[in-house]
């Protein structure tokens, strides 16, 4: 599994950095990521659904350490080059719309 496609919408808010778009083997899209800043740094949160009970439960998760790491890397690797880039928030969501 390669991921082929990574696309990054930067948000205004303190902890929520970006919202993520990720393919893979350019024929299964995932949505919804999430770069977090936590007390560590910047991290990953996959996509996740409200349950009755008040609890999230991730809707799609790396199965072992090794393929999250490597998930992480590539993802917050774009988001730093996207961000030093200077891209706007204005601009990404006028990209976001055209999707």
């Amino acid at each position: 599994m390669n991921i082929t496609d990574v696309r990054v919408f930067p948000v205004a808010e303190d902890k929520l950095k970006a919202y993520v778009t990720i393919t893979l083997d350019h024929c299964f899209v995932i949505r919804d990521l999430k770069v977090i800043h936590g007390a560590s740094g910047l991290f990953i949160a996959m996509p996740a659904k409200k349950r009755k009970d008040g609890t999230y439960k991730d809707i799609a998760h790396p199965l072992n350490a090794d393929t999250r790491s490597e998930m992480e890397r590539i993802i917050l690797h774009e988001y730093e080059k996207q961000t030093a880039n200077g891209h706007s928030l204005h601009n990404v969501l006028m990209a976001a719309e055209a999707d």
